[in-house]
This record gives C-alpha cells, structure tokens and sequence, in this order.
C-alpha cells in the first residue's frame, strides 16, 4: 500500500511505497538510487537490469560529478576506516586541505560542492561501493577476508567486488602479506606494495621505510601488530599520491584513534574495559586477542548471524586460550557450540544479550583483566550498527558514550 511522507525528511510529491518492490516494480523505471546497503545481487534487481533498468548510487553520482577530484580511495575487510582517517591526517598534517568521507561516516553527497576544492579527497570504500567508484589517483587494497557473504553470496564474489577498485585505480597499493591480493593485481601497471623489506614494514618495534628506520611503534596511539600494518598502508598511500611520507611519519603520535576499534575506556570495577566492536569478523576477533596477549581477557563474541565459519576462530583460542568467553547473540548458541566441541584451557560462559555477556563477564574476569567487546559479527540482531553496540557496551560498563564515541576529522579541512 502506498503512502506519503511531507516534512522536512522528504520532499512534496516523493512517493513512499513501504514494501518491498518486485522486479516489475523496479523495470517501470529508467534509473534507480541504491542504497548501498541493499545487495546488488537481489533476484529483483537482477531481473530489472535485464529489463533495462539501470541501478546507480550516491558513490556514482559523486564520481560522476567529480572526474578530476584527485581522489585516495581505500577498501579492505578490515582497517580501512584507520587507514583512511590515517591518510586524512598525514596529509593535514603536511599542510594539505583535506575531504575525508565516504563509507567512513560522512556520505559524499554532503560535499558535492565545496568551495574551495580540497587538495585531496580521501574516501573510505565498502566492498559495497567498490564497483561504483569512478577514476582515483590512489586505490588501496588493505587486505580480503571472508565478509558479508549475506550481500555478496560468495567469498569469491566479495573478492571480485573489492578488487574491483584496482581497475579504477591510476596506482594501486597493495598488502604483500596478503597471497591472493599479489596474485589478482600482479598485471596492474603502477603497483606498489607495503609490508615488504623493501618498502614500508614494521622490524621489530619500528615502522621502515626500506633500510631507513623512520618511526618507533611506541608512539603509536594505535595497539597491535594489525595496526602496524595499518600504519605502512597509509604512508605507502601518500607515497604513492606523491607526498612526503617520509616527513609526515612523525605526526603518526598525534593521531587520534576512530572509536570502537580496539578502544580502551578506562578502568570500573577494578577491570580495564575495551571497545572494539568494529570488529565483525572472527578474523578480527583474533587480532584484537593478539594485540592483549599476556593478560587475562574475558572477550565477549557473537551477534547477527551471517554464516561465516567459526571453526578456525574455535581451533585458534584453544592453541593461544583467553582468560574466558562469552558467547551471545542471534549466532551466539552455534558459536558456543563450536567452542565447546574443539575445547580449550578457558572458560566458557553464554548469555543472550550484550547487557547479560557484559554482567557475565564482570563476574568472570579477575581483578586487573580486561573485558573486550571483539564480537566477530554484526550487530543488527540488537543494534542498528556497530556504534550503537559500542555505545551500549561503554554505557553498561560505567563509561559516557557520547565522550568516547566520535570520530574527529569528518568532512574538508
């Protein structure tokens, strides 16, 4: 059934049909805005393209209106909002005026038309928008896990859908740790690699830049050998737009880290508290334990179920055990069982909601342990988005959530 909307969230004459279209529906019309949220591989749209219907997006209609915006575009299945607002900084820091947006939290269109024009555009890309992006300078290739496979289908079409940035990208920069992506942009003509002993890497405790020692990691503000590497992606990316990175590196300590990715609130109740409910994958559950080995954590998994394999995350904990695991959530119950099937030297609670893996886990965890909100899932069985889950986890254990939930450097400066 048809309705309408007037005020000030739509305009006089849109119509709002509050159901969901089917291919017919969408073949009447001879363009359709897409949400990026909505998977493109939908049966109905599908259908519609057949049909002649032609789907584009707020990412294509920017590209569309920016051919000669000197654009760094990351994409990645994790990192790739620190290592956008990495390169934003940098760059800021060099004097440069700088439009940081996209995937990252600010959609394009809110800067259509800024004046004066930055110096660059920095933009976060999800494996959403990856295919809607027009020509950039810079396209950086982070890394590829297995990921949205609800929007994608397939791992191997999520792997086609992000590496679909490298035949936009005038110069690519992509992880040498990463097998796969060396392998499919092997024949792109201006590949640059990080992580390598002739580029930038991390040695020991320090960032290089070949044989030079340019940075020591205890400046960092950002914990963990993932973010390492996310450091030399982003000074590889200016490199490659031409900057100085070699003389940007230092303003690394004062940069700022994004909220909810590996996020230290503080101490209550005699417990350290750390967000990183950015992470969705069990990948990046496993880094964020890495990056607190040595202490005794209590990490809280689990939430949208999305089908990804859990076996590994499973076989992992059991060689390099935490403290304790909660389980919860929509995927929570399978994820238990997983757990409890491979066994491991930790113990093993559940509980059905965040508030109760959060009183769980302060019963758990010894005095001096840290509990880590690292859930390895999405958040939509209880929250609209991973910041919501964030900010409920950060409340719950005593802290303000609008005081730690911000990310600074949105939009041109």
């Amino acid at each position: 059934m048809d309705s309408r909307l007037r005020g000030n969230d739509v305009d006089e004459g849109f119509e709002v049909v509050p159901c969901q279209p089917t291919a017919a529906d969408l073949s009447a019309f001879d363009v359709v805005i897409k949400s990026p949220g909505i998977s493109a591989y939908k049966p109905e749209i599908l259908e519609a393209q057949h049909n002649g219907t032609h789907f584009t997006s707020g990412t294509a209609l920017w590209f569309a209106e920016h051919p000669a915006a000197r654009v760094i575009a990351v994409t990645g299945t994790k990192g790739k909002s620190t290592v956008t607002a990495l390169i934003a900084h940098l760059l800021r820091a060099r004097g440069r005026r700088v439009a940081l947006a996209g995937n990252i939290g600010l959609p394009l269109l809110e800067l259509l038309d800024p004046s004066p024009l930055p110096d660059w555009w920095v933009i976060e890309l999800s494996s959403f928008q990856t295919r809607e992006a027009g020509a950039v300078m810079v396209g950086v290739l982070n890394n590829v896990y297995e990921e949205h496979l609800d929007w994608h289908g397939t791992r191997a079409r999520y792997a086609d859908d992000k590496l679909a940035l490298a035949a936009v990208a005038r110069t690519l920069v992509v992880n040498v740790a990463q097998a796969e992506l060396l392998a499919r942009t092997a024949a792109h003509a201006q590949r640059r690699t990080f992580g390598d002993a002739a580029g930038w890497h991390v040695e020991g405790v320090a960032l290089w830049r070949g044989a030079r020692r340019v940075f020591d990691l205890a400046a960092s503000p950002l914990p963990g050998a993932h973010n390492a590497a996310n450091l030399c992606a982003a000074l590889a990316a200016l490199e490659a737009a031409g900057e100085d990175a070699l003389a940007a590196a230092p303003a690394i300590a004062t940069f700022r880290p994004l909220p909810h990715r590996l996020q230290t609130l503080g101490e209550r109740d005699g417990l350290c508290w750390v967000d990183d409910s950015i992470a969705t994958t069990p990948h990046a559950t496993l880094e964020a334990l890495a990056s607190l080995r040595g202490r005794a954590v209590t990490v809280l998994v689990g939430g949208f179920e999305r089908g990804l394999d859990w076996q590994p995350f499973a076989d992992a904990v059991r060689a390099l055990p935490p403290y304790a695991i909660v389980t919860m959530g929509a995927n929570g119950a399978r994820i238990h069982a997983s757990l409890q099937a491979t066994g491991g030297a930790y113990r093993l609670d559940a509980a059905a909601t965040l508030a109760d893996a959060v009183q769980a886990a302060r019963a758990l965890t010894p005095a001096g342990g840290v509990v880590l909100l690292s859930p390895g899932a999405p958040s939509f069985d209880q929250f609209k988005d991973y910041a919501a889950r964030g900010n409920a986890f950060a409340q719950w254990a005593g802290f303000d959530p609008a005081a730690i939930g911000t990310i600074q450097g949105l939009g041109i400066a």
